[in-house]
């Protein structure tokens, strides 16, 4: 049983982003990178999946800058993955062309019994690729994904829906999963597991050499900017009277939202 989980590297939350000067996007000098957390939850499941179906094996394939992709990969091998595929792609290549060349990539590796992913990459919020590397392999898919199991012909997931309801979907067969937050508790790479990922095996594919036309990008970014500077907080003193009595004027005369 093959169990592929597709992950993608982010800037950490904390990182201070500066825009490049010709406003095509995010300067990644100086850039912390990490997981996108979401796919932690991913390459847990991966993992209990396989410990659940002995002889499965867990890979982790990302597509991004060789440089600096590989750091991700190495992180989901010392939590115990198996196996990483790294497709050393550009950095602007968009969600069409990265869920066509991972699923290319699972396609040669034989196809899989389960792909795994995060429900969103907490950069650029598209919440998309999963879908698409489902339509490009024809396998059912479940997003926002909070429980899951395996039946006798497929899986059977719960997913979260709008207003705080659960919807629960049986899936036939090989199917694509999103992972949401709730659907376990990731565990920490340990010492031993970091010592191991070293000698585990990462292979690697050249994005050019997967057939993908530079014309199929299908979004073009353009005019990055970072959001106005807050203006600073003003403190309102005196009794709780003065307080609001001074409140409403500035709501009204400054804010201009009475």
């Amino acid at each position: 049983m093959k169990i592929f989980v597709c992950i993608k590297q982010v800037p950490d939350t904390e990182t201070k982003i500066k825009i490049l000067p010709d406003q095509s996007g995010v300067d990644g000098a100086g850039v912390k990178w990490v997981m996108n957390p979401y796919d932690e939850f991913a390459v847990e499941e991966a993992i209990k999946f396989r410990e659940a179906n002995p002889g499965a094996q867990v890979f982790v394939v990302t597509l991004g800058p060789k440089a600096r992709a590989t750091e991700v990969l190495r992180t989901a091998l010392a939590m115990g993955a198996d196996e990483g595929l790294l497709i050393n792609a550009p950095e602007n290549t968009d969600n069409f062309s990265t869920a066509h060349a991972l699923a290319e990539v699972i396609k040669q590796e034989g196809g899989a019994h389960v792909i795994f992913t995060g429900k969103v990459a907490i950069d650029d919020n598209s919440s998309s690729v999963s879908q698409m590397i489902a339509d490009f392999l024809s396998m059912p898919h479940a997003t926002v994904v909070s429980k899951f199991s395996k039946s006798a012909d497929g899986f059977v997931v719960e997913r979260d829906i709008e207003g705080g309801a659960k919807e629960v979907i049986q899936l036939s067969g090989a199917a694509v999963i999103a992972a949401n937050k709730g659907l376990n508790m990731p565990r920490y790479a340990s010492l031993p597991g970091i010592m191991k990922a070293k000698k585990k095996t990462l292979k690697e594919f050249e994005f050019s050499t997967l057939g993908i036309s530079p014309e199929e990008q299908k979004t073009k970014f353009s005019g990055f900017t970072l959001p106005p500077e807050k203006p600073p907080a003003k403190l309102i003193s005196g009794d709780s009277l003065t307080q609001v009595a001074t409140l409403v004027q500035l709501l009204r005369d400054e804010a201009k939202v009475l």
